[in-house]
């Protein structure tokens, strides 16, 4: 009798009764549940169908008479293709690399505690907070022989200056590479400065105190330890360079002929204007491969960095 009126006073179910759920229990569930849903149709479900389309012969709509790695096969033998994966490699590799050298070099500028930062940092992060249409539509402008810098360098005085990348087949790829670089090094740059901001300044204060010089601290103390910043960075700026189709449409449209292209570019154009869905689809599958050849590492790094601490 004790025990009972003592259950019901605290709120407690009797002893072999399941609990119940009131509805405040299942409330994150049910707000959770359509997203959720969502995700896992919308993203996963799609990838899984985009999979299975790559090993059939879809052209203009999905079949699915299979045919193996057919699809891929084709791939790897169209011309198109093969200067898409070349232009990621220049394109990607370049603007990684810049867009890394610019950014830790701007965020050590603004580490020194310099008059009007937050005026400076706003102007380096403006350009990320626009889209690579905006982007890829202001360089077409400015890169144009007839009305951009090489007009604004000849109306100058510099009757010999010429600037037409933007119609050279083999230079149009760099066009692409300063257009993402003028975008995307505010945003390295903001990752760096944070994680200067966040460096013990006691270590700082002990290699000063040895004598060593502002360059050597940074180079031998300061900039080892912001590896995580670096990968991270170099994650983020792979997905950017692997998935870029917008600044290319944008841009150069792939053009001179198809010499822009990019992977992203490439699937589009097949499963959409081409009616190629199949070798579409097989190009988007190795896309996929690249970003999780990427972030498969990094993902392991970090799990196995919370097992260790």
């Amino acid at each position: 009798m004790n025990k009972n009126a003592a259950n019901a006073g605290s709120g407690a179910t009797p002893a072999g009764r399941p609990a119940r759920l009131s509805l405040a229990d299942w409330m994150p569930k049910i707000v959770m549940a359509p997203t959720v849903i969502a995700a896992i149709v919308c993203i996963y479900g799609y990838m899984i169908w985009t999979a299975v389309l790559s090993f059939t012969n879809s052209r203009m709509l999905p079949t699915y008479k299979f045919v193996g790695f057919d699809q891929y096969e084709r791939l790897f033998m169209n011309d198109r293709w093969m200067v898409a994966l070349s232009n990621l490699g220049i394109f990607g590799g370049l603007f990684i690399l810049i867009c890394l050298f610019l950014g830790v070099m701007l965020a050590i500028f603004l580490d020194q505690k310099i008059r009007a930062e937050g005026a400076i940092r706003t102007i380096y992060l403006y350009p990320m907070a626009i889209s690579f249409i905006v982007t890829g539509t202001a360089w077409k402008w400015l890169l144009n022989p007839t009305n951009g810098i090489e007009k604004m360098m000849i109306e100058l005085g510099f009757e010999d200056f010429r600037f037409n990348w933007l119609s050279d087949p083999d230079m149009v790829v760099y066009c692409l590479v300063i257009a993402a670089v003028w975008q995307a090094s505010g945003f390295v740059m903001a990752l760096f400065l944070a994680g200067l901001r966040g460096v013990d300044s006691e270590m700082i204060k002990a290699a000063q105190l040895d004598g060593a010089s502002t360059i050597t601290t940074y180079r031998r103390i300061i900039l080892p330890s912001l590896k995580p910043v670096f990968f991270s960075a170099l994650v983020i700026l792979s997905h950017i360079a692997i998935k870029s189709f917008d600044l290319v449409a944008a841009l150069t449209n792939g053009g001179p002929g198809y010499s822009s292209d990019l992977p992203a570019n490439f699937m589009y154009a097949h499963a959409f204007t081409r009616s190629q869905i199949g070798l579409g689809a097989a190009s988007a599958m190795v896309m996929l491969g690249c970003v999780l050849a990427i972030l498969i590492p990094y993902l392991y790094s970090e799990l196995r960095g919370e097992r260790h601490e």
